[in-house]
């Protein structure tokens, strides 16, 4: 790259978007969502594209890259042409979706322009029927836009703008091939804009042979995580976190959130007892239909629902302004998950609050994030009995206060007074009563912890008078799939049409898998990749949806054409089948004479075993004849390890 710039000096406070070149209708829907200046990254990305230049953008995710190149290519489109003149390349559908919507609210002001998402998992006629009325933007997975291509149903001629938004994840994903075949069959003329979080050499290999020219505007972040999310830890052992979280949601002052875990199962089996605590809270996981995600999430977004259980997976992407904190109830294995789950919160400035629950065993796990993230957490203790009681006593006088202005009051109010001269009871007591029956039977303020009693501790006996231990059954595990049959998740293998001579590895199976199918990688079992094609254990009862969609998943632009393993063609009869016997036996004569050893040179019972009698003990050893022979035995030979059978 000829020219390359840093920008940590920018100074936002100064810098309007006024001031960068922007179209007027573009500028008045930025106001209309309450953009006021523009971040790094958006200061000088902007006006490079709007230059003509390509770009390479290095910043981390929740800067601001969407507006960065989403603006610029608004400000240079035509919505009167119906052929599509961007496209933008995201990792996975919950990205693309939420890049569309983003610029589906930057074009407010730009009549007729039309943007479309598409990416596996949702239904080919929605996408045919945006693509032949006409979308000028078209954001998607490269696999669905591969898909499109081939089937002649999206036309690329034409292309004015590419972008390669979180370039990274495409390529860890195993989109390499896609990404590359799409960059070679758009016009030489496009604009490209390439983000990413990082510069792997893959990277700056691509950029080299794509881009024109391009500019590699860096911006440096501080710390790994955003400095406007307030970030705090608390110590509870695991079964109690249930219970301290119940204690966290009654005091802490919060307006949407989002809780991490790790498994699917448990997304739905916390979602299920917050509800049953009387939170409103819904699950989303790789399992949940594309249609009920998108539900639950306009929910989120509009109030009706005020707490999200999600896995990793199901959570990419998101980006809802009223989550004001984001819990791990699970603490995440790796630092990278970490940045990502807290990055659901304070975005494009906003304050946040993360949470995260760190059990006794984990607190190495805490240190590693403080590490990566260059930035301390803070400990916070649980609340108190005392402080959830003090917040239910606030919040029922602030229930009876926000009650006197409901329009049946009135009516409530005569028949009160009727009910007090009909019984002469006085009025306190009658809304203690209606208190009481408004809780139907629960108690009101939790009650104080018991305290819990001190042990004696026991003299441990002298060693000499400990009594011996009895043996222990010895546990036994299978590595390859001891997490399965812990969740009870059963296996299956599937057959997918690529192998080695595609290039492919296992981590690009997991990548391009997961995502088109919303998977997690903990689905996954086995992978054995053949000359040809590969076998990889899945859940065996998979969702037609997930089938559909997997079926037309791409791995270095091959169709994997996924379908059940049918096994080989004979089943062997163990593990050594097929394999000489190295127990017992020698070469034949013509192995010893350079030839090689055949499947017919195995020995025969009959050969290890002559007919002339048993091995004796000093035949065993290797010392003595073969009966019937005058063949001496080595001592390399490895007869006698094991008694011969009659």
């Amino acid at each position: 790259m000829s020219e390359s710039e840093q920008h940590p000096e920018l100074d936002t406070d100064t810098t309007t978007f006024a001031d960068l070149g922007i179209d007027e209708r573009v500028l008045r829907a930025l106001s209309d969502v309450g953009y006021e200046s523009p971040s790094p990254i958006q200061a000088a990305t902007i006006p490079a594209l709007l230059d003509g230049h390509d770009v390479v953008g290095l910043a981390q995710t929740g800067t601001g890259k969407t507006a960065a190149f989403a603006v610029p290519i608004l400000s240079r489109v035509d919505p009167s042409a119906k052929h599509t003149q961007a496209l933008i390349l995201a990792p996975t559908r919950e990205l693309a979706l939420q890049v569309a919507e983003a610029i589906g609210k930057y074009s407010t002001h730009l009549p007729g322009l039309h943007v479309l998402p598409i990416y596996g998992g949702q239904s080919y006629g929605v996408q045919l029927s945006g693509l032949r009325r006409g979308a000028q933007v078209v954001v998607g997975t490269p696999g669905r836009v591969i898909d499109h291509l081939e089937k002649g149903t999206l036309d690329l001629s034409r292309l004015d703008h590419l972008v390669l938004d979180e370039a990274d994840e495409m390529l860890k994903m195993g989109f390499q091939d896609d990404v590359e075949r799409i960059l070679a069959d758009t016009p030489d003329t496009k604009q490209v804009a390439l983000f990413s979080a990082t510069m792997p050499s893959v990277i700056r290999k691509i950029s080299k042979q794509y881009l024109k020219n391009p500019r590699e505007i860096t911006v440096k972040a501080k710390t790994a995580t955003a400095s406007n999310i307030s970030q705090r830890w608390v110590s509870v052992a695991h079964q109690r976190k249930l219970d301290a979280l119940t204690r966290i949601l009654e005091v802490e002052d919060f307006e949407a959130m989002i809780m991490f875990v790790r498994t699917k199962s448990a997304t739905e089996e916390l979602a299920e007892k917050l509800r049953a605590r009387g939170f409103s809270a819904a699950a989303i996981n790789g399992d949940i239909p594309q249609s009920l995600r998108e539900r639950t999430i306009d929910q989120l977004k509009d109030g009706r629902l005020d707490i999200l259980v999600a896995t990793d997976v199901a959570a990419r992407g998101l980006d809802v302004e009223r989550i004001s904190h984001v819990v791990n109830y699970d603490i995440p294995h790796d630092t990278e998950s970490y940045v990502h789950r807290i990055g659901r919160t304070g975005r494009a400035g906003r304050s946040g609050q993360a949470l995260l629950f760190v059990s006794p065993r984990e607190q190495r796990l805490l240190k590693a994030i403080e590490r990566a993230t260059r930035q301390p957490l803070t400990e916070m203790s649980l609340p108190t009995v005392e402080d959830v009681n003090a917040q239910r006593v606030a919040k029922f006088g602030d229930s009876i206060t926000a009650s006197l202005d409901a329009p049946n009051t009135e009516l409530f109010r005569k028949l009160i007074e009727d009910y007090q001269r009909e019984h002469d009871v006085p009025l306190v007591d009658i809304a203690a009563a209606l208190a009481t029956h408004s809780r139907e039977g629960e108690e009101f303020l939790m009650p104080p912890e018991p305290e819990r009693p001190v042990r004696e501790r026991r003299e441990r006996p002298d060693r000499g008078d400990r009594p011996e231990r009895r043996d222990r059954p010895q546990r036994r595990f299978d590595d390859e799939d001891s997490h399965h049959r812990k969740t009870g998740t059963e296996l299956a293998t599937y057959r997918i049409a690529v192998g080695k001579r595609h290039h492919v590895v296992p981590g690009a199976i997991v990548g391009a898998i997961a995502n088109e199918g919303g998977l997690r990688r903990s689905d996954f079992g086995h992978i054995s990749i053949r000359p040809d094609h590969s076998l990889v254990e899945l859940p065996a009862h998979l969702s037609r949806e997930t089938l559909d969609a997997l079926r037309s998943t791409r791995i270095s632009g091959v169709l994997i054409q996924l379908t059940p393993d049918q096994g080989p063609p004979s089943q062997r009869s163990g593990p050594r089948a097929g394999r000489p016997d190295r127990a017992g036996g020698k070469f034949s004569k013509d192995r010893n004479k350079g030839g090689k050893f055949s499947r017919d040179d195995r020995f025969s019972r009959d050969d290890r075993y002559p007919k002339s009698g048993k091995f004796s003990r000093d035949d065993r050893s290797g010392s003595g004849d073969r009966s019937g022979s005058g063949d001496k035995f080595g001592s390399g030979d490895k007869f006698g390890k094991r008694r011969p059978r009659d």
